[in-house]
This record gives C-alpha cells, structure tokens and sequence, in this order.
C-alpha cells in the first residue's frame, strides 16, 4: 500500500528586538519560510553585522512564504511591564500574517497566548531558521525606528547605541532629560525622572 503523503508543516518562526533598551518600541517578527527558496546564512541577529542583517531582510521578505512585523509602545510598555509588551507585539505580528500556520515557534521561555499550537525554544533564533529570519526582520526594524528617532532627539546618539544603555546614553540622559521616546518604567530613566523633580 502507498505511503499518504502528509503536507510538510508550515512553521511560524518569531522573535523580538527591543527588550533591553531604556528607549524606543519593543518590536517583533514572524516568518515562515517558504521550503523551495532556502535562504543562506540566517542566523541570531545579534551574531551577524549590520550589512549582512540588511541583505537577509531583503531576501527574507522576497522569498518567505508570509511574514509580519509589529510593536508596541513606550506608553504600552511602562504600562504593561516589558514581558506583557513583548507578547502583545508578538500577538499583533503572528495575527498580520496573511496565512496561518500549523504552529508558531517562539524564541525563548515566554509566548503569547494564540489559537495556534505555540512551542518556545530556548535559543531558538539560533536553532530554527524561522526564528533566525524572525529576530532578523525584528532587528532591523527596530534599528530603523531608532535612526527616525535620532532625527527627532539627535543629541542623544539612537543611531549608534539604539537606545541601550550605554555612557553617551546615560551622560545624554542626565544632560537633556527625558524623551518621550524613554521608558519611565526603567530604573536608569525613573531615577533621572525622580532627580530632576
């Protein structure tokens, strides 16, 4: 008897940017890949230089069968905590996709609540490409919201740091203050909040 063919499953991969920063959204990235058009060299975002991430975006969204990037606030981060604007992102990127998958596959220890069957993997933008291309497309996303917010605050230098916290950030904070572009629910910016009333 003839083996059934089964239909190959369509994995969602998705990641975020964005968690550790004291500035700027918390974005985050699906994809599932399209099994006939093998994407070369994808990898964990932060293990690759900015001209390749740029390069992978561009095939990334030419060949992946479906993918979607989403965000959520500053406002909606010091409301809801880091990890809940995380999972909001997540949700809202997963619910743009214009297919739905058979299951999502997310990077780390925490997942939003879908309809879909969702399984975390630790370390899983290194060890699913899905992932891979989803903290890519993340990443870069993020990084360009970063540069449109230099123009808006540019003694701050969001182009080069991104809004992590580095000593020009934290010199900039304590010379210039607060942006609406800050997180006030961080321990550096709230304690910078708290001096300067």
């Amino acid at each position: 008897m003839p083996a059934i063919a089964t239909k190959p499953q369509l994995i969602c991969g998705v990641d975020e940017a964005g968690r550790g920063p004291l500035a700027g959204p918390v974005v985050a990235a699906c994809v599932v890949l399209d099994r006939n058009h093998t994407i070369q060299g994808l990898a964990d975002s932060k293990q690759l230089s900015e001209k390749k991430r740029n390069e992978l975006t561009a095939a990334i969204k030419q060949f992946a069968k479906a993918w979607a990037i989403a965000s959520a606030s500053v406002n909606e981060i010091d409301q809801l905590n880091i990890l809940q604007a995380t999972l909001l992102a997540m949700k809202r990127a997963v619910n743009q996709l214009s297919l739905v998958p058979d299951i999502v596959m997310v990077d780390g220890m925490h997942s939003p609540k879908l309809e879909i069957p969702v399984q975390t993997v630790i370390k899983g933008d290194s060890l699913i490409a899905e992932i891979s291309a989803a903290s890519i497309l993340a990443k870069t996303a993020r990084d360009a919201e970063m540069v449109l917010l230099h123009e808006r605050f540019p003694e701050y230098g969001f182009d080069q740091h991104k809004g992590y916290p580095t000593k020009k950030h934290i010199n900039a904070l304590q010379m210039y203050g607060i942006t609406t572009a800050h997180r006030r629910s961080f321990a550096p910016v709230k304690t910078i909040a708290y001096i300067n009333n």
